[in-house]
């Protein structure tokens, strides 16, 4: 993690004027109050994630995403029911004078695609 600049302290998280918690309902109930099970849960969060992420971006703000182990900690703090989880953490606001994006080094295509 040192060559990111990152470690246990998340400023961050603390710093934004926003946090947005995107939570995942692993399901519902019917009208007459049976459970109904939701389907594609864990891939309808991570679009949608994704989907925000770049609202954010477009507008001219930033985000990082946060997943803390445990997180079941905020479906109490936030009082969500027990059908939801917290699946992503994102703290939007301005980026900070100076903040960069990492430049990392990727691996090319030969490494990782197979083409037949």
């Amino acid at each position: 993690m040192a060559p990111l600049g990152t470690d246990t302290v998340k400023t961050h998280l603390t710093d934004a004027p926003w946090v947005v918690v995107l939570f995942r309902q692993s399901y519902g109930f019917h009208a007459d109050g049976r459970k109904r099970t939701h389907y594609h849960t864990q891939e309808s969060c991570g679009i949608a994630a994704g989907m925000f992420i770049t609202a954010v971006h477009t507008m001219g703000l930033v985000t990082l995403t946060h997943t803390p182990s445990p997180m079941g900690f905020l479906g109490e703090l936030l009082e969500r029911p027990a059908n939801e989880k917290a699946f992503l953490v994102m703290p939007v606001g301005y980026p900070v004078p100076g903040a960069c994006v990492p430049s990392l080094t990727r691996k090319d295509d030969a490494a990782t695609v197979v083409w037949r």
